[in-house]
């Protein structure tokens, strides 16, 4: 009976235990946490990117030669512009003109050859068929033809070399452009690899700009910008082109190309300017949503709000964010405008707590 006794208690302090646990529970569950909260409002956007950089151009390139000798003719100067298809310099070719003429002689002295082996076979092509060869000379005779032919393809691929050398002792301008540098001049050698002029169009320039990866991420393809020559306090409307994705060998900064239109004789590669680049945090209608700092909710690396839904209950949303003005930042995307977020609470809030205003 004693034993019956020691184990009957335990079980009703088990049982006390486990009531006591679904009672706090219960209570712990049910109160509602007080909470101050706002509407996520739209503003006009003003926000821009500022960045500086240079204008360059779309199309540049610097020209060198395949073969080696010096350079004969220098058509043009530092600054000329030139069009497309226009002879620059020209190099030396005797010594191209002195193997091509040991080719031709190859291929007259080859081209002798197969007109002989040629009439030589149908010569014992006959003599075979009328049984006066035997077959071993009609295929020493094929093999001789054959041979000649060999001879004569091999001098004629030999002089077709030659000619594409000679599309390399002209430089012509690639496209239309202005001549930007020139590092040879007339009776130096110019070899293979080595530069001889620079080249630029100047019909699409472009400006380049170095932005910070807080500012890359608000940028995208087409948004519009503004570029002021510094030198001449022109400014020309244009948007962005290229977004590079990198910053691995730009100091930590990511370069932005933009499009210059209607560029006039007043732009030339290598200007300074600034630039004012339409930030991509503001929505289609030209409107940006910003929330208070002191709202944000911080774990590891990521940041969230406390919203509320139509059950008055709080949700954590995670948030993409832009840059922070004035204890003010931007919200690129996580919340939408008339969304109600939590600024406040009485108590401690977490995902799915009830909550009262």
């Amino acid at each position: 009976m004693k034993t019956i006794q020691y184990l009957f208690i335990p079980m009703i302090a088990l049982t006390i235990y486990s009531c006591g646990s679904e009672a706090e529970k219960i209570v712990t569950e049910l109160p509602s946490v007080k909470v101050k909260v706002e509407k996520a409002n739209s503003t006009e956007s003003t926000s821009l990117i500022k960045a500086s950089g240079t204008i360059t151009s779309r199309e540049s390139a610097n020209l060198s030669t395949r073969m080696m000798g010096a350079v004969t003719q220098l058509n043009v100067a530092v600054g000329d512009k030139v069009k497309k298809g226009q002879v620059l310099l020209n190099i030396n070719s005797a010594d191209l003109l002195a193997q091509k003429a040991q080719t031709e002689a190859a291929i007259a002295q080859a081209q002798s050859a197969y007109t002989n082996a040629e009439n030589d076979l149908k010569r014992f092509k006959s003599l075979y068929a009328k049984e006066s060869a035997s077959a071993k000379e009609l295929e020493d005779m094929t093999t001789r033809f054959d041979m000649a032919n060999a001879n004569l393809e091999a001098a004629k691929q030999m002089r077709a070399a030659i000619q594409a050398q000679f599309a390399y002792t002209s430089i012509s301008a690639p496209f239309d452009g202005v001549i930007t540098n020139s590092f040879i001049k007339v009776g130096d050698l110019a070899s293979p690899g080595h530069p001889l002029l620079a080249i630029e169009g100047i019909s699409q320039q472009q400006a380049e700009v170095m932005v910070t990866e807080s500012e890359i991420i608000n940028l995208k393809k087409g948004a519009e910008a503004e570029i002021l020559i510094k030198s001449t306090g022109k400014i020309y409307h244009g948007e962005v082109i290229e977004i590079s994705s990198s910053a691995k060998n730009t100091g930590g900064q990511y370069m932005v190309k933009l499009s210059i239109e209607n560029p006039d004789d007043e732009v030339f590669s290598g200007m300074f300017i600034n630039a004012s680049i339409q930030s991509s945090s503001a929505d289609a209608n030209g409107s940006i949503i910003s929330l208070p700092e002191s709202a944000l909710i911080k774990k590891g690396q990521l940041t969230g709000v406390y919203v509320v839904n139509e059950d008055k209950v709080a949700l954590l949303r995670w948030l993409r964010l832009g840059k922070s003005t004035d204890g003010m930042v931007e919200v690129l995307s996580g919340l939408t405008s008339k969304e109600s977020y939590i600024t406040s609470s009485d108590g401690k809030l977490y995902n799915g707590a009830k909550v009262t205003f």
